[in-house]
């Protein structure tokens, strides 16, 4: 602190003496809220900090006329009378901004919002920065993993890259910029939330949940809450692009993401309506897309080796994305990620709509073999969706086996990418569960998956047993016994169900909760048969103490002891399973 005062006392004096102490002043003649019109500065320019009245209430020169001038406030700290004076300092607006500021939310000044206290070591910087040059830029071709599985098969998010997220309000935007905050960790990225006009609750149960999840080493949250001045809503992402610059100059990797620009446009246009600035469409300013591009246009690689990469947030309404903000957003950036309230309350999450959305970058920042998975899982749903709209009605057995398959792998797929969230994908994951399903990979994963719904199930099932369930036997500790007959006429419904319920199992990671009061038997370990090749690995299976109706034959024999074990091979290859269409 003793450092700053020393270096303020000395450029004061450099002033005195190269004769800079010349301000020019002027008297406030009018008072809208925020904006002020005053006369008598006739030197200022554009941007200009100014001081209404004293130092507490701090503004900025937003519209130069013929007889007067608008200023926008960003701090207001005390009353603002007409005939009140108006200094002008000189200088650009600046913020200040402290590297030890990690881990916290601040305001766009620097200021920490939690104490209200300032950083020692802090350091200002121009809210507003040229724009980087082509010559400095390089190709966009390192991925930047999201840990969504949706989002990294098929549409892909580069390092530098500006990939919007739109879509109606509680679709789950935000929980899509918290999911790749969190799988940043440990890679060497910076990432910098923005909130924009959010309530305090709303921010802190944010903040809480980054902080579970352990990323305040690598996270700034430069936030503005509701019930600040709008014109410091205004500024809010331009001086987080500046934090970002700040970064990126040093060779480090940023992510940005700005929630949300909808209602930075709104802030735009309060203020352009106030100070009387000619409209355009939707009331807007008439240079709302210029406002918008200059801070995106700020997104790239650069040739230092650092990034900007943006993730702009904006909500519709009514799914609406053809109107004016998000067209011309949608315009600036170089894809979008378009989420349905539809899909969000059929339980689809994340409720990405598959056919709008899009990457214009793609398998550019994609590896080899996840660029190959992805085409072809994108191929298939695309292809499942399309099938499943026109035969929703139709009797799926009075399809073709063609059809049929074509519809039953959809499904797979559609259900293997409903992702809980904060629960992230890595590259391995990804290749090893999909590359399987598609026919370009292995099962050892999915298999993993099913050992962990049967571990889950046996917690359940202990109930009052508080001690943590034993390992799982390996293969090669199970007894070798050759498998009974199965009895030819028994019903074939039976097969049916069993093949129903474990695929269930299978394709949805989520335990239904109805399993949980089903009594149940210990487990039985049920062996593979003898034509089954030997390197496919054994899945165990429990099975219910409770029989179904069709379960008994003609003689009144029970037939449990007849159910064959399935692998995970021959469960994607049943074409007996019950379908759910969208």
């Amino acid at each position: 602190m003793n450092g700053n005062v020393d270096d303020l006392i000395d450029k004061k004096i450099d002033n005195i003496i190269k004769e800079n102490n010349i301000y020019h002043t002027g008297k406030v003649t009018k008072i809208n809220n925020f904006i002020i019109e005053a006369t008598g500065l006739e030197e200022v320019f554009f941007f200009e900090k100014v001081y209404v009245k004293d130092e507490e209430n701090v503004g900025y020169i937003d519209k130069i006329t013929e007889d007067k001038v608008v200023i926008a406030l960003v701090k207001m700290n005390g009353n603002i009378r007409v005939g009140d004076p108006i200094t002008a300092s000189g200088e650009v607006l600046q913020v200040s901004f402290s590297k030890n500021s990690i881990g916290m939310v601040i305001d766009p000044f620097g200021n920490d919002k939690m104490s209200g206290k300032k950083f020692n070591d802090s350091k200002l910087i121009n809210i507003e920065t040229p724009n980087i040059p082509i010559m400095d830029r390089s190709a966009v071709n390192r991925p930047l993993e999201t840990g969504i599985a949706a989002i990294d098969l098929m549409y892909p998010i580069g390092k530098g890259q500006r990939q919007l997220i739109i879509g109606d309000k509680k679709t789950g935007k935000t929980q899509i910029c918290l999911d790749t905050i969190v799988n940043q960790k440990g890679k060497n990225v910076i990432c910098i939330y923005v909130a924009i006009g959010k309530t305090k609750k709303d921010l802190k149960r944010l903040y809480t949940k980054l902080t579970e999840k352990q990323t305040n080493s690598y996270t700034h949250i430069v936030a503005t809450f509701n019930d600040d001045p709008v014109p410091l809503l205004k500024l809010t992402p331009y001086v987080a692009i500046s934090i970002a610059q700040e970064y990126m100059n040093e060779g480090y990797d940023v992510l940005v993401c700005i929630d949300d620009l909808r209602k930075h446009a709104d802030a735009c246009r309060e203020i352009a309506l106030i100070s009387e600035k000619n409209t355009g469409r939707d009331a807007y300013p008439a240079d709302i897309f210029y406002i918008h591009s200059r801070m995106l246009e700020k997104g790239c690689q650069h040739r230092c080796g650092g990034s900007i990469t943006i993730l702009p947030i904006v909500e519709t309404k009514a799914g609406d994305i053809t109107d004016y903000i998000s067209t011309n957003i949608i315009s600036i950036t170089d894809g979008q990620i378009v989420l349905s309230e539809k899909l969000f309350k059929k339980g689809q999450k994340p409720a990405i709509d598959f056919g709008l959305s899009v990457s214009r970058l793609g398998g550019a920042v994609q590896t080899d073999e996840v660029k190959k998975i992805g085409s072809t899982v994108r191929r298939e749903l695309l292809s499942f969706l399309e099938t499943s709209d026109v035969y929703q009605l139709v009797n799926i057995e009075s399809l073709s086996e063609e059809l049929q398959g074509k519809i039953f792998k959809g499904q797979k797929l559609l259900n293997l990418l409903n992702q809980p969230k904060y629960s992230p994908f890595s590259e391995e994951k990804l290749i090893d569960t999909f590359g399987y399903v598609v026919g370009l990979g292995h099962s050892s994963a999915v298999n993993a998956l099913l050992k962990d719904i049967e571990l889950t199930q046996r917690i359940e099932d202990d109930g009052t047993n508080n001690n943590p369930p034993s390992t799982p036997p390996s293969s090669s500790s199970i007894p070798q016994t050759t498998p009974p007959p199965v009895n030819e006429s028994q019903d074939a419904s039976n097969t049916k169900a069993l093949s129903s319920e474990v695929v269930e199992q299978t394709s949805n990671p989520i335990i239904q909760e109805s399993t949980i009061n089903q009594p149940q038997v210990p487990s039985q370990i049920v062996e593979t048969p003898v034509n089954q090749p030997t390197n496919v690995p054994v899945v165990e299976q429990k099975v219910s103490s409770t029989p179904p109706t069709n379960n008994i034959d003609g003689n009144g024999d029970s037939n449990e002891e007849n159910k064959e074990d399935h692998t995970i091979e021959e469960l994607m290859n049943d074409d007996e399973i019950e379908f759910n269409f969208l």
